[in-house]
């Protein structure tokens, strides 16, 4: 009989890193992934081979537009698109070979199929030769991720209507790509095309990008791709997408409100305002479409109805803050269960849930988690936005230095971005730390690491820097924000 103390469904981030500390705390665990490689959406179709193109796509931009700054110069600079999707390739199954490795060393017993639950303590693996198997267990932890969403009128094929999966596997670079969201996912994939040589629009939904953001970076990111040759519509509904012959062609309507504010009785001092929607039509035509517009949690074929495992009216598992189900021997992590979408994020969750099972105590800030966008420069930011501490009614400072200002931005080329501390005005405490520059993404975790310490800004203000290093814009920020004059600025 297959029994085991631990089953997890799911092999990315957050499955299988709960696998190995399940199996260092003691448990005789076992893993199950649905597609051929293990590491799920991040590894196979997500965070590492988005990372390895939009690498490649800088350093060709580069290349072609900034060698010459340093006295490198060339001719007949070529692009090999079919080379660099082969080391994506290369990349992803040498990672895969290591989670596997990773499985092998730590006695974690891998299956490969698709699993539906018989009752709590009971899955069922259906594998690619219709076999199948019944695997029973204690505790079950469900990582099984998301999936991208559709729009009613366009549904994803692929081909001319893309998602995520699709336009990280081209085999050619789109002379014109059309992108529906301005999310993480929509702005990571317009900034790599662009740099390949594509026509990149962006249409959104929303006033701005990544709503989520604290405006002043979502405005600089914002900025920055523009100058880059990006095009945006904002407040903008996409209507209808249309395949005819070898184009795609997208309808959509641009919202325009105006506001006039009238002054009708002086003496009353009453204000009266009139409010004129108008609607530009946008029509445009290109070669593909990406659909960046968010995603849902994947639960096909888990068959929850069979235990009774309880889901929101968006389909997402329902847990409790130890991350348990309505059945108590049953967790789920990961973007299944909502909140942020991150790998780091499920995997925090899936260490949290495995020792919690074994009976250690642990807990997750999820105020701490860090935020990154890997477009040029990085985007990284932790803790609250300044609209956020608004509308919590607490009074904050600020202390904002341009990265161009350095000495290491300078003589490196790379001057775009600042750094941004908002911390408490009566105590100082640190409450929100936005980044956008180069090397934010690994800059932020001295942010979340001073703000799980609860430092204040004068704290990082007190830090001897190296130099010279983009970090030093961290020190000349924290001094803005305890009141005091920047050294270089």
């Amino acid at each position: 009989m297959n029994f085991y103390d631990v089953v997890i469904i799911g092999s990315g981030p957050g499955g299988y890193i709960s696998a190995i500390r399940c199996s260092q705390l003691g448990f005789k665990t076992a893993i199950i992934e649905k597609y051929n490689q293990f590491g799920g959406t991040c590894l196979n179709v997500g965070c590492i081979p988005s990372k390895t193109l939009l690498y490649s796509a800088e350093f060709y931009h580069k290349a072609k537009n900034m060698f010459f700054k340093h006295g490198i110069t060339f001719e007949n600079l070529l692009l090999d698109f079919n080379q660099l999707m082969n080391r994506k390739k290369n990349i992803i199954n040498n990672i895969c070979k290591g989670i596997k490795y990773l499985f092998f060393k730590n006695k974690i017993t891998p299956f490969l199929g698709t699993a539906s639950f018989k009752d709590k303590n009971t899955l069922l693996v259906l594998n690619n030769e219709s076999k199948i198997e019944k695997i029973n267990f204690t505790y079950a932890i469900i990582a099984t991720g998301s999936k991208p969403m559709e729009l009613p009128f366009a549904k994803i094929d692929g081909k001319k209507i893309l998602s995520s999966t699709e336009i990280l596997s081209l085999n050619y670079i789109p002379k014109k790509l059309a992108i529906i969201g301005g999310g993480v996912i929509g702005i990571e994939l317009g900034s790599l095309y662009n740099k390949l040589g594509s026509d990149v629009t962006i249409i959104e939904y929303e006033k701005t990008l990544i709503k989520k953001l604290d405006f002043s970076l979502s405005k600089e990111l914002k900025n920055i791709l523009k100058k880059d040759g990006i095009k945006f519509y904002f407040s903008t509904k996409v209507e209808n997408i249309e395949i005819i012959k070898s184009n795609v062609k997208i309808y959509a309507n641009k919202n325009k409100n105006k506001n006039k504010n009238k002054n009708k009785n002086k003496n009353k001092n009453k204000n009266k305002n009139k409010n004129k929607n108008k609607n530009e039509k946008i029509n445009l035509i290109c070669d593909c479409c990406l659909l960046s517009i968010g995603r849902i949690p994947y639960t096909k074929n888990l068959e929850l109805e069979n235990i009774g495992i309880k889901k929101n009216n968006k389909g997402f598992i329902l847990v409790n803050k130890n991350l348990q189900t309505n059945i108590e021997n049953i967790y789920a992590i990961g973007d299944v269960i909502g909140g942020l979408m991150l790998a780091h994020k499920a995997e925090k969750e899936g260490i949290l849930v495995s020792e919690k099972i074994y009976g250690l105590k642990n807990k997750i800030n999820y105020n701490l988690i860090p935020s990154v966008i890997y477009t040029n420069p990085e985007v990284a930011s932790v803790g609250k936005s300044e609209k956020e501490l608004k509308n919590m009614n607490i009074n904050y400072k600020i202390g904002k230095f341009p990265i161009k200002a350095l000495g290491r931005a300078i003589s490196s080329g790379e001057i775009n971005g600042f750094i941004k501390i908002l911390s408490n005005e009566l105590t100082d405490e640190i409450l929100g730390i936005h980044m956008i520059g180069p090397r934010v993404s690994d800059l932020i975790i001295e942010a979340v690491l001073a703000m799980e310490l609860k430092a204040s800004s004068d704290d990082l203000s007190l830090i001897t820097y190296a130099h010279p290093t983009f970090s030093e814009a961290v020190k000349e920020a924290a001094l803005m924000a305890k009141g005091k004059k920047p050294i270089h600025l």
